[in-house]
């Protein structure tokens, strides 16, 4: 999904469903460019390929590093659910034959994967906040539904348990033995998709968890705002983000030849094709590989597929050159950002409630956070991308807390706006929880030049 369907998505409260099953999610640009593997020039089908995060075998990850000196006392998980069926379908075409049951003879596989369908086939009396206790556990069609988790999805995110569990708890041990349910704080939307990924990362977490110490919380909006949702200044952002990304795509002549040959091809309106998002199904097609489709006019091919993927980097590339997402971005992750911290406040303090903090969510969740992080490099967040907040204790000064935050395995700590000075004047390897306080409680209405100093204020003064 590009940057505009997801603010579309989000803007039209359309709700994200669940994922699917196939070949997995990569994301758009990797957090640090490696110049090693990565192509010189911009490669539209090596990203769409990250897109795709096929699971593997082995996973380069930095978490849970730190001198030895250096205790762990929290961790913060944002996820974006796993590979999902499409949202939309390509007009005039056959729906793709994916199938979502788990089943233990496709790929890719995981070995817990029937363990886990099993004990979440013990999970109906499960305690989760309304409407979640309506939605099933785990997939189990055999043509996925729209937006359908697959099982490339399950085994994404048992792979994101499993590591985090191999890290966290072998080796740091965050949770005691007999951890509680207050030792845990769990939150989805309320897409089958958002919580099935977040109970297939928990379980490669914690295997076979007593269902009796789960709770999820429902988050209404993909922002994950609470009671903060209403925020005026933020809608204005985005709708002069929309403008620019309209402006952008009316310059691309290749890209409007393209739909139209599209549009030849299955039959309907050039209008109609466009509104239909194909790269959303393009893409699922060509992670799980399945031919695009073919009708008596032609066959939508890969040049098709290049051009409008080609269009959506130049858009994210543009995006963060013309700063008009900082504005939405800064406003939008305020409020998931400002409840983390409050966490991390906490666990500072010696409480030992929320050690372990899980949000399963959306794209459109996890980018603005990494943009109002200051991550410019960052990649647009692929299928099961991760964004992690560490909070660490110095034992030799117990009285200070320092943060490390990394995305898909990478530390990027000091690639944040809050601690890249902070990098260049200390030798250690993390940033003082203080710069994370005083960003969320100060510098990020500073960095919306507006003189507010709380978020009420920054939403509802005039726009700028």
């Amino acid at each position: 999904m590009n940057i505009l369907t997801a603010l579309l998505l989000l803007v039209h409260l359309i709700p994200v469903s669940a994922a699917k099953n196939g070949v997995t999610s990569k994301n758009r640009k990797r957090i640090m460019p490696d110049p090693v593997t990565e192509p010189p020039v911009m490669d539209p089908v090596y990203e769409a390929l990250l897109y795709c995060n096929i699971p593997r075998v082995a996973e380069r990850s930095m978490e849970g590093h730190a001198p030895h000196h250096f205790k762990l006392v929290s961790v913060h998980v944002f996820i974006r659910h796993g590979d999902r069926y499409p949202l939309y379908v390509i007009p005039k075409t056959k729906r793709p034959e994916i199938d979502c049951t788990l089943v233990a003879n496709r790929k890719p596989y995981h070995p817990k994967l029937e363990a886990f369908v099993s004990h979440m086939s013990r999970g109906s009396g499960a305690s989760f906040e309304s409407p979640l206790h309506s939605l099933p556990l785990y997939p189990s069609h055999q043509l996925c539904e729209m937006g359908e988790l697959t099982q490339t999805g399950v085994v994404q995110h048992l792979q994101n348990g499993q590591l985090l569990r191999d890290i966290y708890l072998k080796k740091h041990r965050l949770l005691p033995h007999d951890w509680s349910t207050k030792q845990l704080h769990l939150e989805t939307t309320g897409k089958s998709r958002t919580l099935q990924s977040g109970l297939a990362l928990l379980y490669g977490f914690l295997p076979d968890f007593d269902w009796k110490k789960i709770y999820f919380r429902h988050q209404p909006s993909a922002l994950f705002c609470s009671g903060n949702c209403y925020c005026p200044l933020r809608n204005q952002y985005l709708e002069k983000e929309q403008r620019r990304q309209y402006l952008l795509r009316l310059k691309n002549r290749q890209l409007e030849r393209t739909y139209e040959e599209m549009a030849r091809i299955v039959d309907a309106p050039t209008k109609q094709l466009r509104a239909a998002n194909p790269i959303d199904a393009m893409l699922c097609l060509f992670c799980h590989n399945v031919s695009f489709p073919c009708t008596r006019n032609g066959c939508v091919n890969m040049e098709h597929f290049k051009v409008i993927k080609r269009h959506q980097i130049e858009d994210e590339r543009e995006r963060q050159e013309k700063k008009l997402y900082l504005g939405y971005a800064l406003l939008g992750a305020h409020p998931i950002l400002n409840q983390t911290v409050g966490r991390m406040r906490r666990a500072a303090e010696g409480r030992k409630e929320e050690l372990f903090a899980l949000s399963s969510a959306h794209d459109v969740t996890l980018a603005p956070i990494l943009s109002a992080l200051g991550l410019t490099e960052a990649r647009f967040p692929r299928f099961a991308a991760r964004l992690i907040f560490e909070l660490w204790q110095d034992r030799e000064k117990p009285g200070e807390h320092s943060v490390r935050i990394l995305y898909d395995g990478v530390d990027v700590t000091f690639h944040t706006s809050f601690c890249q000075d902070h990098h260049r004047r200390s030798p250690k390897p993390m940033c003082p929880l203080e710069n994370f306080v005083r960003f969320v409680k100060r510098d990020m209405f500073v960095a919306l030049g507006s003189g507010s100093t709380n978020y009420y204020d920054a939403c509802h003064r005039e726009g700028s």
